[in-house]
């Protein structure tokens, strides 16, 4: 047992130096949290959380984030064990080809990449209506062309910039969901605001639970577009300091900063706002759930404060999406999954070529957003989506995979860096999960007299196009499964 332990020290310190790829491993511990962390925070919490109170009630609600946080806490597991293991800036897109098909890596690289450049184009488009709340009179485009020049200009300079620049963003969305939930327990106990409101608006209505399962099913699926970033960590991890270290750090708070952000949050909104008020479904910001919660507070100029806040967690999602887009069409391009000019790293170790054409990409579907009543960006929007929950499939997939290989090739699972917990469940669990929402995305369509077929294009788009690349590249390179006494577990 003491050399099992002398041996993993070992580990941990090989990893450290700078990588050998020439990324720069600038990313702090105190990074690697805030990014995984600010991965959850955003506009599913501010905005959309209303929503999901006034559809299904807080009980709903509630229940249906606390199961979707769940998932991704398994799925957090399963990353940073490969994380601390392998490093690498491909992520689940490398584990893929390591450990389960070549073409699966090739088609989950791809499909990652389009999703975050995608993301780009909705928080340009975003950026526009949040800055039209103080500047309601300025063309559109001025605002979206500065916030994409910063956005680009942070993950051009170098990866600490980009380190930095979200971990301030992040803290920002942290110190205000914490003042929410204070502010709002003071108030359900009479500290706060005019009167002491308690639980009573758990019993207006069918509260807590309303509407039924079916109800509780559409907030099931919104749930899991709202924890969509927190993958994030395992890209970053290729450029980490001490990955051993700091992934396994981070992500041990996953579940505990869902619990506290999401769930506290929601049981506060749903107690001090009846889920029957129509401002709940709302999603504009002068009427958040956290603005409605501040104001009944007497909290002056609570609209503007909250407007601030979504300005950064849109500005943090748009700049972890550059970042990990990015990142990804690197890591394809060095293994020859993409054209060869996009591996090149500038003095700063920044894939400078990928940046640009993420950029390029990201600025052009933005741009499709003003044409034609804006159906094509609808499409791309929708296909990005479902591409977020394909990305998390394939994790699983791969962390199944490397396990099962692990031991098949004899090694001593006591040397892994990090453990998950409850395998073969995590990741069992986390694909079953996954894969209900991918097929509920819009069971709707699916329920009346005749078939909805535009609505299920819409909402399905993204599954034929992962499947083209995936089968496309199996049966052009003509790659096979690798048996698990053959992957490659050397990083």
């Amino acid at each position: 047992m003491q050399n099992a332990r002398v041996l993993k020290e070992d580990v941990s310190i090989d990893v450290k130096p700078s990588n050998k790829d020439g990324l720069k491993r600038s990313l702090k511990s105190r990074h690697l949290t805030m990014i995984s962390l600010g991965g959850t925070i955003g506009t599913g919490l501010f905005l959309a959380s209303g929503g999901a109170i006034h559809t299904a009630g807080p009980g709903g609600a509630i229940l249906s984030y606390l199961v979707i946080g769940i998932m991704v806490y398994f799925l957090m597991q399963s990353l940073a064990e490969m994380g601390a293991y392998m490093p690498v800036a491909g992520s689940f897109s490398t584990y893929a080809t390591k450990f389960v098909d070549p073409s699966l890596g090739f088609a989950l690289g791809w499909n990652y990449w389009y999703n975050w450049a995608i993301t780009i184009a909705a928080e340009l488009a975003a950026v526009t209506m949040i800055m039209k709340f103080w500047f309601p009179h300025t063309p559109s485009f001025i605002w979206s062309g500065i916030f994409l020049v910063v956005m680009f200009l942070l993950n051009f300079l170098s990866v600490k910039g980009f380190g930095e620049a979200e971990y301030w963003f992040s803290l920002v969305k942290v110190v205000t969901v914490i003042i929410f939930i204070v502010t709002g327990t003071l108030m359900i106990f009479g500290i706060m605001g005019e009167e002491a409101v308690g639980f009573k608006n758990l019993t207006v209505g069918d509260a807590p639970f309303h509407g039924g399962f079916m109800t509780m099913l559409g907030i099931f699926m919104a749930a899991g577009f709202s924890f969509q970033g927190t993958e994030l960590l395992g890209v970053a991890a290729g450029e980490t300091d001490n990955p051993t270290k700091a992934i396994p750090r981070a992500v041990k708070q996953v579940f505990w900063r869902i619990l506290l952000f999401y769930v506290l949050a929601i049981l506060v909104i749903g107690l001090l706002i009846p889920y029957t008020n129509g401002d709940l479904a709302n999603g504009d910001v002068t009427v958040s759930p956290f603005t409605l919660v501040f104001q009944k507070a007497g909290i002056a100029f609570a609209a503007s404060v909250m407007n601030a806040v979504i300005l950064t967690a849109v500005l943090s999602a748009g700049n972890s999406g550059m970042y990990a887009s990015t990142r990804m069409l690197w890591d394809l391009a060095r293994e020859g999954k993409a054209p060869k000019f996009l591996g090149k790293l500038n003095k700063n170790g920044v894939p400078v070529n990928a940046l640009i054409v993420t950029t390029l990409v990201g600025t052009l579907a933005f741009l499709a957003s003003f044409f034609g009543d804006g159906t094509v960006y609808v499409w791309l929007l929708n296909a990005s989506g479902m591409s977020g929950f394909i990305a998390w499939l394939g994790i699983a997939i791969c962390h199944y995979r490397f396990r099962r290989s692990y031991v098949a090739q004899g090694r001593d699972l006591n040397l892994l860096p990090y453990k998950s917990k409850l395998f073969p469940f995590g990741p069992i669990f986390a694909f079953a999960v996954c894969g209900f929402v991918v097929l509920g995305q819009n069971y709707s369509a699916f329920m009346g007299d005749h078939i909805d077929w535009n609505g299920v294009m819409v909402s399905y788009i993204g599954l034929p196009l992962f499947l083209i690349l995936w089968l496309g590249y199996k049966i052009t390179k003509k790659t096979k499964v690798i048996p698990l006494d053959k992957c490659d577990l050397n990083n």
